[in-house]
């Protein structure tokens, strides 16, 4: 275990980390989304279509697309707080959730944005870091926000 990298999770425990910066989340973001994940569904792809037979006037991301979002928005709330290079601090993969709620869809071209919190911070047999993250992703203008969640990431130290 990097006793180094402990120390500088364990300062952020409890902390907010953010908010990130403000993501358009655009018709070509969700039509690529669609497209690799074999998903043509009308309603997210297709703005004609969502336009004369969809609940929101348009088209509206994939609820996977806003939760792979959360990556890109902890990376953005985090870059001038938490300095990772994997080659000498090992790796931060997905673990998980412990809870996930998607609340709100997010309308196309609508602003998203991160707000992160390291909630826990645990350290298994093979002296890997668990951490959970307490997230939501905002929607600009809007009262409700688009996702909220208990994630979970775990730290795979650097080979020797």
């Amino acid at each position: 275990m990097d006793d180094n990298r402990g120390e500088e999770l364990r300062k952020l425990l409890g902390q907010q980390l953010g908010p990130s910066e403000w993501l358009c989340v655009d018709q070509a973001m969700i039509s690529d989304f669609g497209r690799n994940t074999h998903d043509p569904d009308p309603l997210h792809i297709d703005p004609e279509w969502a336009k004369v037979n969809g609940p929101y006037g348009g088209t509206i991301a994939f609820g996977f697309l806003t939760v792979s979002l959360l990556t890109k928005l902890l990376h953005s709330a985090t870059e001038t707080t938490v300095h990772v290079d994997p080659m000498k601090t090992g790796l931060f993969l997905n673990y998980g959730f412990d809870r996930m709620r998607l609340i709100s869809p997010v309308k196309v071209d609508s602003q998203v944005r991160g707000q992160f919190a390291l909630v826990n911070l645990d350290v298994d047999k093979k002296g890997r870091f668990i951490a959970t993250f307490d997230c939501t992703i905002e929607i600009k203008g809007e009262a409700r926000p688009a996702l909220s969640a208990l994630w979970l990431t775990i730290w795979i130290p650097p080979a020797p």
